[in-house]
């Protein structure tokens, strides 16, 4: 079975130059190795990408002036989660947590619904069937299974 889940890469932050290029706030270090792009409903050729200050500069053969540069601000970038390369023991994608079973103790606590990179480690964010939402440090409190996440019930709040 093909996972087709849109796992986003880059967001355009607006347009750099009058040519059509955009700059970009990058979510994975190797944009290059996905020529074809998919974001607010279209498609989009990548034809260069450089680093920049604070993310990095694209052109794409679909946007070829600054006014249509601009008009995609915050349009996020994506491709299919089956397009992504194969993962080592122990790896995960963040797409791959969201939306399973959180337990602690063996008993239901909720559902993972965001992973947040703060600089010293991914922190997951759990959302109680009330609604309420806590976080935990996915080193230190969260076993990685693969349909659901067991809790460290010291971190659960």
């Amino acid at each position: 079975m093909t996972d087709d889940r849109t796992v986003t890469l880059a967001v355009i932050i607006g347009a750099h130059g009058v040519t059509g290029e955009v700059r970009l706030k990058l979510l994975s270090e190797d944009l290059k190795a996905y020529p074809s792009l998919s974001g607010g409903g279209r498609t989009f050729t990548l034809k260069s990408v450089r680093p920049a200050q604070a993310g990095a500069v694209a052109r794409f053969a679909e946007i070829t002036d600054r006014n249509a540069a601009e008009a995609l601000r915050g349009t996020e970038l994506g491709v299919p989660r089956s397009a992504l390369p194969p993962l080592a023991e122990g790896e995960y994608y963040h797409i791959d947590l969201i939306g399973l079973p959180c337990l602690a103790d063996g008993k239901p606590i909720g559902t993972a619904v965001m992973i947040d990179e703060f600089g010293a480690g991914d922190v997951l964010e759990i959302e109680k069937p009330d609604g309420k939402r806590f976080m935990v440090p996915v080193a230190k409190a969260v076993t990685i299974e693969p349909d659901r996440l067991l809790i460290d019930p010291e971190f659960v709040e």
